[in-house]
């Protein structure tokens, strides 16, 4: 989501102490109405993966954050002067319930897409990459057009009520496609004619692994389905996922460390020069659009090459290398500095360099654990295993976060 400002009309008609108090610490609230509901939720969604159909958790998370962005957008041309207090009580009830339903649809989504190829967890991770690129790109150009925020702000939050739209139509549509409905077991009438099962029994290891689905009768049988139970089993999940949900953990960690509270203070050596370059367009384009349109090249080169393996060694190898990433970015030209004086790179080349290796190594390295995460466990656990690896994930930027504010008072 694009920063929203929740007090656009009261900065101009109050100075209170309360309202100045709401001003300094509206970022620490937003922070809280944001992870807490987040996890909460997370648990519940798994929770609720064998007791309420897919179909309902997504649909219910796309309607309720389609109402509140309605909610959002009325709220934008509404002068909240005579009301401050309360109309922040109501941003961070939005906010809160957003967080709570928007990580139930990702973490339905991406369960679901937990029993797919592998292709298609990796065009959904690249697609939330690609929202990022689009949101950065959005707001570059709305700083250099735009002279009132009022306006801007209006026009996002009608972007954002139209997609989401968009994307309730495409979501009813999604069981009338062929190819949905063989990954969750509706097969059409040609998978039952005589001529196709005779193909199978003459190669069937060929056939069925191309076709990716069950085996014709007379087939050998696969393993017996697991007895139903409301609660999917967790410890079978956690114990075939720890490696792949500790290089998670930890690349996130590092990501959220960095991005965006050391790496948007990081100013260019040149803002003397009153360049709008090297001043207002400085840290949207290199910790932001440079960041995430990496992310998102990271993510799209695993469509090609997805190495190495869920079992390697390497990859929490790699993963581990980033930690070197902090101090780069700390000691470029981050402002203010209180504790670290030193300035090892004084070049504005080093921050682009930095940003394009965290956004690049974490788009390629975190799709490679999340997409490998289901596939480490049998057909009926893959949705709660994407939901656990969705869990991985929002535990890694909330430690992240955490630890960022500590890394910003030792700069």
């Amino acid at each position: 989501m694009l920063w929203w400002d929740p007090f656009p009309h009261s900065r101009v008609t109050s100075a209170s102490s309360s309202l100045l108090c709401l001003q300094n610490y509206f970022e620490s609230y937003l922070s809280i109405a944001s992870t807490v509901p987040s996890v909460l939720c997370l648990v519940a969604n798994f929770l609720l993966v064998n007791r309420v159909p897919i179909h309902v958790r997504v649909l219910a998370s796309l309607t309720v954050m389609l109402a509140i962005f309605v909610v959002m957008t009325v709220l934008v041309k509404v002068d909240t002067s005579s009301w401050t207090q309360s109309f922040f009580a109501v941003t961070i009830a939005c906010m809160a319930i957003l967080s709570g339903t928007s990580t139930v649809f990702n973490s339905s989504v991406f369960g679901m897409t937990g029993s797919f190829p592998m292709r298609n967890s990796q065009a959904l991770i690249s697609g939330g990459a690609m929202g990022g690129t689009i949101s950065a790109v959005a707001s570059l150009v709305d700083l250099a057009l735009s002279s009132d925020v009022t306006d801007s702000t209006l026009a996002f939050f009608l972007t954002a009520d139209v997609f989401l739209g968009l994307c309730i139509g495409l979501y009813l549509l999604l069981p009338r496609l062929e190819y949905a409905r063989m990954q969750h077991g509706h097969y059409p009438d040609w998978y039952h004619s005589p001529v196709l099962h005779e193909a199978c029994l003459a190669r069937p290891r060929v056939f069925w692994r191309r076709a990716a689905v069950p085996g014709p009768p007379g087939a050998p049988l696969a393993a017996p389905r697991p007895s139903f139970s409301p609660t999917p089993p967790l410890r079978p999940i956690l114990k075939k996922t720890a490696g792949l949900g500790f290089c998670v953990i930890y690349l996130l960690f590092i990501t959220s460390v960095i991005f965006p509270a050391v790496s948007t203070n990081i100013e260019s050596l040149d803002k003397d020069s009153g360049s709008p370059w090297t001043t207002k367009f400085f840290v949207p384009l290199t910790a932001f659009l440079l960041f995430n349109f990496s992310d998102l090249c990271g993510r799209q080169i695993t469509a090609w090459i997805q190495v190495p393996g869920p079992r390697s060694k390497v990859l929490p190898g790699l993963v581990l290398l980033r930690t070197g990433l902090v101090p780069l970015f700390v000691f470029c030209n981050y402002q203010p500095r209180v504790h670290l004086q030193t300035v090892v790179f004084p070049s504005d080349i080093y921050p682009v360099l930095f940003s394009s290796l965290l956004g690049l190594s974490n788009g390629y390295l975190s799709t490679l654990a999340l997409i490998y995460g289901p596939k480490l466990v049998s057909r009926e656990l893959a949705e709660a295993t994407g939901v656990v690896m969705s869990f991985y994930m929002y535990l890694g930027l909330v430690l992240g976060s955490a630890c960022s504010a500590l890394l910003v008072h030792l700069i």
